[in-house]
């Protein structure tokens, strides 16, 4: 850079900093407006609190008085407005405060087609205007951002509510702001430049995920701003974004559709709890409410109160024989979901099963009974209607038999048990009266039998005379009658035996996930469930360790909900099948005009010399685009013991540790990952022991099973045991999980021979 040019910018980067310190001013002023417009409205809070306590009570204190009812709605709703008012105030106030120490991080210079003018805007994390509503700084959802996301210099064109609009761009600047001072600026023709993704990925992981929105990349934006499709589907390379750019499109569609979308309508399935944890910061950074958040298991184990769904833990560590595996991959299908919906059409007809209605302990309607009144409705009625008119008519049957009941021995003997002060209880006043005895005794037969009976409504009302498992049952011993189950490598013995595995788990109140959502399923098809409606968007993510049916029955559940389902088919840990054909599958259940498909085939999170490691684990792994952030090979630890190779893993954590950096010790399952954090314990290392998706994460070294790692990221990983003995040929898609979790530092240990998967990493890739 010449003299003259470094005159130049140092003259630019004043004038820059005044610029944000002028806005760092308003913003300040207006900080300080809201800071009182929070203690009035605090102040209106107390006191509208107050007046309640002075509301008149009407006469004798049984009854509120017209005019002190009508003030209770005045205060109720004013309390609500200073409510709704000071909340909003608070949520501003912390926007703002973010934006003191960091205003904007790009400028953007354009002029609009058919404007004689040019325009400079600046972005930032939030809209800020000043005193005439002039915007001093754009919300980076706003449509014009886009352009810094996508555009090089020259003709742009960018998408708005009113549709596309052109703009010639002259300067794209990007700006490194810290506490209000400019370190840095950038300016490009491209989108965003390396410079700027350098000094945001050379940074150490943390415990919470941050939201960064002055790095998107133009293939993420694309993500983040689709308003069109019902499904849209990302594959991208571990490392790539997927999940920041998913979190960033749910707060860009909260900001698109503001007033009509809200946080809860929005739904996330996360791979399991820890990683809930680890991105709960992201949304509210960025100013928006948590979207609905949960595992897939919690979200069916809910309705399953008593039973004992399988664990993350127990589905990984499964074993299963060939015969197995057909009969979990048949089940898995879209085919199955079919097979199962025709099935309930023919429940229509005959085949529901019931059970008693008990009243103390007796049948009181036989399931008999119940069938037939089920089965006497005519062909128009379909399940769900056919139900709720079994309902309606047994409530009818229940009231008759309230009258019969009442001249019961039983009712006559508790009425005479009565004491004075149950009696009191039983009376609608303390003074009641009665005509005679025989009345008092019909008021009091009738109470005692309502409130006895009260077990019997609820049976009713909740469908507990429905028999479920039964009704699942039936429908797996029918599946041979309705396919071909050799089609699928299944004899009827093997399903036979398959289904007699469900009957001992259920016995022992116990559910696979295999059987979990069928069985939900059937039950939702037999009650008429019609889904949750007011769900706009679900997003699921770790899309390839889900099974098609289970998508199916999501799409089911959510019948108006837009999905986004992202993920890496190179890190299918849980299906154990081919999840390479689950792309097709899915967008069988979705019309072909409204689905977009997405690859982020670039890798942000690890150095280059890690990305070039993991991606030659893959078979396939030629289509990843690693960055060009350099760092230190991969290292190889070879021991011929557990003790030798864990004095290397902890001189490598030593050496971690150097650097300041959070080391994973991942193993390949829970009962290893104990036994590693047992055996540093007893060489004084310390470290938490991650078991439980419960969890919270942890700075320091950490020591995890594989499947808790999914989605996460760590300074340094360390991959204990990448024996020949450990891990089998068929597992390539869980060693690359594990070893892409490493963002600057990746060391794989091995005691004796050296996985087959990782033998075939070309030797230039690693050290030893």
């Amino acid at each position: 850079m010449t003299e003259k040019s470094e005159i130049k910018q140092l003259d630019e980067k004043t004038i820059e900093q005044d610029h944000l310190d002028d806005v760092v001013e308003k913003i300040k002023i207006s900080e300080n407006k809201l800071k009182e417009h929070i203690d009035i409205a605090e102040d209106d809070l107390k006191v509208i609190n107050g007046a309640f306590d002075d509301i008149h009570v009407g006469m004798d204190g049984d009854a509120i008085s017209m005019d002190s009812a009508l003030s209770i709605h005045a205060q109720q709703q004013m309390l609500d407005e200073r409510n709704n008012s000071w909340h909003q105030s608070k949520q501003r106030l912390e926007i703002l405060k973010k934006l003191e120490n960091n205003p904007f991080f790009a400028r953007l210079d354009f002029q609009e087609k058919g404007e004689p003018k040019r325009e400079t805007i600046y972005i930032g994390l939030t809209s800020f205007t000043d005193k005439t509503d002039h915007f001093l700084v754009y919300d980076w959802r706003a449509p014009i951002s886009s352009i810094y996301y996508d555009g090089k210099l020259g003709d742009v064109e960018y998408q708005t509510p009113d549709g596309l609009q052109n703009v010639d761009l002259f300067l794209k600047r990007q700006f490194l702001v810290e506490n209000g001072k400019i370190q840095a600026y950038f300016d490009t023709q491209e989108t965003i430049g390396d410079q700027m993704l350098l000094e945001v990925l050379d940074g150490k992981s943390s415990t919470h995920m941050k939201g960064i929105v002055k790095t998107i990349q133009s293939e993420q934006n694309k993500i983040i701003r689709d308003t069109k499709s019902k499904l849209l589907f990302v594959q991208g390379a571990a490392g790539s974004g997927k999940t920041s750019a998913i979190l960033q499109r749910i707060a860009f569609l909260l900001y698109r559709y503001r007033g009509t979308l809200t946080s809860s309508q929005v739904v996330m399935f996360s791979p399991n709890m820890l990683f809930n944890d680890y991105i709960q910061d992201v949304l509210p950074e960025m100013g928006e409410q948590n979207m609905v958040q949960m595992t897939y298991s919690q979200y069916l184990a809910r309705r399953l109160p008593n039973i004992s769904v399988e664990s993350l833990s127990q589905q990984f560590e499964k074993q299963e024989d060939p015969v197995k595996k057909n009969v979990s991959k048949f089940v898995s299908d879209i085919e199955f979901f079919k097979i199962l919906t025709n099935y309930g059409k023919l429940l229509n007809q005959s085949g529901v099963s019931f059970k008693n209605i008990k009243f103390q302990g007796n049948i009181f309607i036989p399931k008999e009974k119940i069938a037939e009144i089920y089965y006497s409705f005519g062909p128009q009625y379909n399940l769900g209607n056919r139900l709720d008119a079994t309902v309606e008519r047994l409530q009818k049957m229940l009231r008759r038999k309230v009258g019969s009941e009442m001249r019961s021995k039983w009712v006559s003997e508790q009425i005479e048990d009565l004491s004075q002060e149950q009696l009191k209880m039983l009376y609608d006043t303390a003074d009641q009266e009665f005509k005679n005895g025989d009345d008092e005794h019909r008021f009091l037969a009738r109470k005692i039998v309502m409130a006895a009976m009260q077990k019997v409504y609820s049976q009713i009302i909740h469908l507990r005379f429905l028999n479920v498992s039964v009704n699942y049952l039936n429908f797996l011993k029918a599946v041979p009658k309705i396919t071909d189950l050799s089609k699928h490598g299944i004899t009827e013995e093997q399903w036979k035996e398959d289904i007699d595995d469900f009957v001992e788990l259920f016995n022992n109140k116990q559910i696979s996930m295999d059987d979990l959502s069928p069985y939900l399923y059937l039950y939702d098809l037999v009650t008429g469930k019609h889904g949750e409606t007011d769900m706009k968007f679900v997003f699921i993510d770790e899309i390839q360790d889900y099974t098609p049916f289970q998508l199916a029955y999501l799409k089911d559940k959510f019948p108006r909900a837009r999905y986004t389902m992202l993920g890496d088919l190179n890190q299918s840990i849980f299906t154990k099948k081919n999840s390479q054909t689950l792309l097709s599958e899915v967008q069988g259940l979705f019309n072909a005009d409204e689905t977009r498909v997405v690859q982020l085939t670039h890798s942000y999170r690890s150095t280059k010399q890690i990305t070039d490691y993991t991606k030659s684990i893959l078979t396939n792994g030629q289509r990843i685009e690693p960055f060009s952030r350099e760092g230190d090979l991969p290292n190889l630890l070879v021991a011929n013991s557990i003790d030798e190779s864990l004095s290397q893993v902890i001189d490598q954590v030593n050496k971690n540790d150097e650097k300041n950096y959070t080391t994973a010790i991942i193993t390949k399952s829970l009962k290893e990952s104990q036994e590693v954090q047992e055996l540093l314990q007893k060489k004084g290392v310390e470290a938490t022991w991650i078991r439980s998706e419960n969890q919270r994460l942890a700075t320091g070294t950490i020591v995890l099973p594989s499947y808790l790692a999914k989605g996460l990221e760590f300074d340094a990983v360390i991959m204990w045991d990448a024996s020949k003995n450990r891990f089998d040929t068929d597992e390539q898609q869980l060693v690359y999980t594990i070893a892409s979790r490493a963002m600057h530092r990746l060391t794989i240990a091995t005691v004796g021979e050296l996985s087959p998967l990782l033998q075939r990493v070309p030797e230039k890739y690693y050290t030893k």
